[in-house]
């Protein structure tokens, strides 16, 4: 008899990757919903995360009490709202207490402002940018989705780091030479299209090294970054074409639209990660299920334990 399908296999994947290493230090920013708060303790029961809750005390609390969430001995860290909390979880990171961070109830607006504060966020040479991991159950391996909520038109140079971040998160989960998509409407370079001549110029770029670590391919619509036959009927011959790891999205309302569209009428479910800064940033939405939320969790964990391994020589 044939094992039961898991639909959830490739997320169930990452999480059993982090169970017998030390869980992370994550700074949670304002967890004052019940749903923000739940997923904080979950990740901290499951192993993932040791959490700490940075926010107004008495708030936090009560909302414990209210949705029956035992905290135990979970630290809480006080701030008296939510932009100070953002700032004050940022400082505990640069200050090594804290090695990620995890957004609460608050804005994505007002942590992200604090991450990228010139003189104390967390900047990196990198710009700052979103990928959502996709556990899509007719896909067969993870599909990675960037940059669906942070950067809103990204430029040319933009896109040369969040294809960059991007490679580096398939690096650390296992991917070795991962296969980025740049998607456009359609597969040929159009004057009338300028998100095609921006993927010719950075699939030029990869040619040149300027982008390394993964195979470039686009423009490419999204039917032929992953679907073999569609790729074939135009007729397209490329590692990358039906295949796809990575996809990067022309903008921000494009790509953030392609994942809800998975999401919702697909079944898929999307983690969230934030890269480009000193630490991962764990963004999760409120319509995120608690196997999402431990997905994220396990992400960043892996993302933390990757760059404390020197490369092989």
């Amino acid at each position: 008899m044939d094992a039961p399908f898991n639909r959830h296999a490739k997320f169930d994947a990452l999480v059993a990757r982090c169970q017998d290493v030390e869980p992370i230090l994550v700074a949670v920013a304002h967890p004052c919903d019940a749903t923000s708060l739940e997923a904080a303790i979950e990740a901290g029961r499951a192993g993932l995360i040791r959490p700490l809750l940075v926010g107004p005390a008495a708030r936090i609390r009560r909302v414990a009490a209210e949705a029956n969430i035992d905290l135990g001995t979970t630290d809480i860290i006080e701030a008296p709202h939510s932009h100070a909390a953002a700032e004050q979880a940022v400082a505990l990171v640069r200050a090594g207490r804290a090695e990620a961070l995890m957004k609460g109830s608050l804005h994505t607006d007002e942590l992200m402002a604090e991450i990228v504060a010139k003189d104390t966020g967390l900047r990196t040479a990198r710009r700052v940018s979103h990928v959502f991991i996709m556990d899509v159950t007719s896909y067969p391996k993870l599909l990675f989705i960037t940059d669906a909520a942070v950067n809103i038109f990204p430029t040319l140079d933009d896109k040369v780091d969040i294809i960059a971040n991007a490679i580096d998160l398939a690096h650390a989960l296992g991917i070795d030479l991962p296969k980025v998509a740049i998607l456009s409407a359609i597969e040929t370079v159009s004057a009338k299209l300028p998100s095609t001549i921006e993927a010719a110029a950075l699939c030029k770029m990869a040619d040149r090294r300027q982008i390394v670590g993964g195979l470039l391919d686009g423009p490419l619509a999204f039917d032929n970054a992953i679907n073999p036959a569609a790729a074939a009927s135009k007729g397209i011959t490329s590692p990358v074409a039906g295949d796809a790891d990575i996809l990067v999205v022309p903008d921000l309302e494009a790509g953030n639209m392609l994942a809800k569209t998975l999401s919702f009428l697909a079944d898929a479910d999307a983690a969230g990660i934030v890269l480009g800064a000193r630490v991962p940033v764990i963004l999760t939405s409120r319509a995120d299920n608690i196997r999402t939320r431990l997905a994220s969790c396990a992400v960043a964990s892996i993302l933390c334990r990757a760059r404390k391994t020197p490369p092989a020589e």
